[in-house]
């Protein structure tokens, strides 16, 4: 287009009209000429061609060429050895190609410049070569540019370029760096099979149709940011042997990254894709980045192999009803992504990190091998978390490879957290739960719990604090319980070290909220271990009075809070054991008192009174503890368990040791009776 100022270059003038151009043909002088070559006389640009051989540098920038003048300046330049023209250093700059420029097989030994060069019909750099820096910055391709199995040995600048019709680079190759920043593509743009030997630059283009980029290999970086892609964009076997930067880039239409390659950093941070985003086998080798990215449509998974972490950090599904199964040696980061619709995820990893990630419908996520960290989620509706016993099966029929991780590595599921998150609509199925950390997780109690979720267990065997044996019975601990008590002076090895750092006064509403969840699925058995957690972080709890404390240490000491009926049966077993004894010693009588009768006959013979007493039980004075003492010792003392009189005469100090013993030892029989049931019930 015309402009009111002049080129930097000496002109032609051709034309020039002090009202409507004044400046005229912009085409630079041919050498020893004050025309450009277009205007030039046929006889001087004869003279200009004839003079020519091949390799020589030309400049004719601004100059405005037909089909015709072009042929015949690439014929004067034209290689006698290879039939095809060969240039030096060439300025086209600002030209203008009426016809179509042929520049097919050409080679460009020295820098190539087209910078603003207009091409009104077809642009052929096909098997051209370019050896030196090749500037098509600011061009402007009004019909097909085809660069197929063009090789470009120095830089490539199509920087702002514009291609209105079909842009093709298929099988070129880029030795250095390619630069199409805020390029604009209307039409199909090809770059199968291309190799980018160098950085590619595409921020903040244009794809207006759709762009093939499969096969195409990118041997450094890759830089896609800010681009926009309105119609289809397709990297299907693209291999990204550097890092691949598609940083706020948008797919207006479906994005396809099928058996992609990714060897260093992959980065769609805040892209977006509206339709489909298809990465089914792609393979990313360094860290995927897909912080803040917004998938509107279906996003494809499918059997990706991830081998450094995949960062999905803030990003939205909107769509997306299937996410997986995919593989992933590092970790998979959905913290602070939302999904809008109800969808599946299904991920062999060895982490999960789903921090305040937010599920506005149902939802089930189906893990192998994972470590799951589920603080401050947010789910309104259902949601299920469930180990995968057996590797994931594709929609073809075929199995989810899982060489990412050793044959020795345990496939199980694992809860680091869910603090934080309103448990009401969540379900845990065969889940290692032994370091997991519960405070501060709302509706506990409304937790549902199915198959094996395991919990961490005391600490085993017996150990010694200073003087005297610690044993610790056998039940499930929570990991914060491990925590607190690791972190006690004087703690007994096999306490577990963590991050935990709350209290008795922090667990106990936590057992107790369990021990609900465990009552209401019927699991009596392990609702009994949280309500022993829960009655010992109230006997450890500093603001528990001192008295309630002490109650609770007895209530602990005999019988396991009412759980361990064989604490309760010990107790029991050494009551008697001490009741007999005592009845031995001191509880008998000698021998059974006889009744005696004494009387008062008055004189005259009258009315006679007889007064019937019987004397005080006395211990024997000889062996206290023979056989048969033991008999009625032990008859007496039975009887007492099951609040009887035995009926034996005893001493009065006999009486009150029946006394006490059929008062302590019915309720250890009681509290050993309620501990079995507590273990059967269902």
């Amino acid at each position: 287009m015309s402009t009111p100022e002049p080129p930097t270059w000496p002109h032609c003038g051709h034309g020039a009209h002090p009202a409507v151009d004044p400046v005229g043909c912009r085409g630079i002088h041919v050498p020893g000429h004050t025309a450009c070559l277009a205007h030039l006389a046929d006889a001087a640009r004869d003279a200009y061609l004839g003079s020519l051989t091949p390799g020589a540098s030309i400049d004719h920038r601004g100059t405005t060429f037909t089909a015709l003048l072009l042929d015949a300046l690439l014929h004067a330049l034209r290689d006698p050895a290879t039939g095809n023209p060969r240039l030096g250093n060439a300025k086209f700059g600002s030209a203008t190609f009426e016809g179509d420029a042929g520049f097919d097989s050409a080679r460009f030994a020295g820098d190539a410049g087209f910078r603003s060069a207009t091409f009104e019909r077809y642009a052929g750099f096909e098997s051209a070569t370019f050896e030196g820096d090749a500037e098509f910055r600011l061009a402007r391709f009004e019909g097909v540019a085809g660069f197929e199995s063009a090789t470009f040995e120095g830089d490539a600048w199509f920087m702002a370029a514009t291609f209105e019709r079909y842009a093709g680079f298929v099988s070129a190759t880029f030795e250095r760096d390619a630069e199409f920043r805020s390029a604009t593509f209307k039409s199909y743009t090809l770059f199968d099979s291309a190799r980018f030997a160098g950085t590619a630059w595409f921020m903040s283009s244009r794809f207006e149709g759709t762009a093939w980029f499969e096969s195409a290999t990118f041997e450094r970086d890759a830089t896609f940011d800010s681009a926009t892609c309105k119609d289809t964009a397709w990297f299907i076997s693209a291999s990204f042997e550097g890092d691949a930067r598609f940083e706020s880039a948008s797919f207006e239409g479906d994005a396809g990254f099928e058996s992609a390659a990714f060897k260093g950093t992959a980065r769609f941070e805040s892209a977006t894709f509206k339709r489909i985003a298809g990465f089914e086998l792609a393979r990313f080798e360094g860290t995927a980045w897909f912080m803040s990215s917004r998938f509107e449509g279906t996003a494809w998974f499918e059997s990706a192999r991830f081998e450094g972490d995949s960062m999905f950090v803030a990003a939205t599904f909107v769509n997306t009803d299937q996410f997986g199964p995919l593989v992933c040696a590092g970790r998979v980061v959905l913290s602070g992504a939302a999904f809008g619709g109800p969808v599946t995820l299904s991920f062999a990893a060895r982490r999960l990190e789903c921090r305040r990630t937010r599920w506005s419908s149902t939802a089930e996520i189906r893990l192998r091998y994972a470590t799951v960290d589920f603080a401050h989620a947010v789910f309104e509706y259902p949601l299920t978390i469930a180990a995968e016993p057996d590797p994931f099966v594709l929609t073809d029929g075929s199995l989810l490879a899982e060489d990412l991780f050793p044959s020795a590595y345990d496939p199980g599921v694992r809860v680091a957290s869910l603090r934080g998150v309103d448990a009401a609509h969540l379900v845990l199925a065969d889940l290692d739960l032994s370091e997991c950390l519960f405070t501060g997780t709302v509706h506990l109690d409304q937790l549902r719990l199915e198959g094996a979720c395991a919990f961490d267990t005391a600490p085993p065997a017996v150990h010694w604090r200073r003087w005297r044996p610690v044993r610790f019975t056998e039940r499930r601990v929570l990991a914060e319980e491990h925590h607190w008590r690791a972190s006690q002076p004087g703690a007994v090895p096999g306490w577990v070290h963590g991050a935990g750092r709350a209290g008795p006064l922090q667990l106990a509403p936590v057992y107790r909220a369990l021990r609900k969840a465990f009552e209401d699925g019927k699991h009596e058995p392990g609702a009994a271990d949280f309500y022993y957690g829960e009655m010992e972080m109230r006997r450890h709890a500093d603001d528990v009075p001192r008295s309630e404390r002490g109650l609770l240490t007895a209530y602990w000491a005999l019988s396991g809070y009412g759980l361990r009926a064989s604490r309760a049966l010990a107790w029991l077993g050494a009551a008697m054991f001490v009741t007999i004894v005592l009845l031995m010693a001191f509880g008998l009588a000698q021998d059974t008192p006889k009744q005696t009768a004494t009387g008062t006959v008055p004189a005259g013979g009258g009315k006679v009174t007889f007064e019937i007493d019987k004397d005080d039980p006395q211990n024997p004075t000889g062996d206290r503890f023979t056989g048969k003492r033991f008999e009625k010792a032990l008859n007496v003392t039975l009887n007492s368990v099951v609040f009887r009189a035995s009926g034996q005469d005893l001493t009065t100090v006999g009486t009150y040791i029946e006394m006490t013993s059929r008062l302590s030892e019915p309720i250890l029989l009681g509290l050993a009776v309620l501990a079995v049931r507590n273990r059967v019930k269902r």
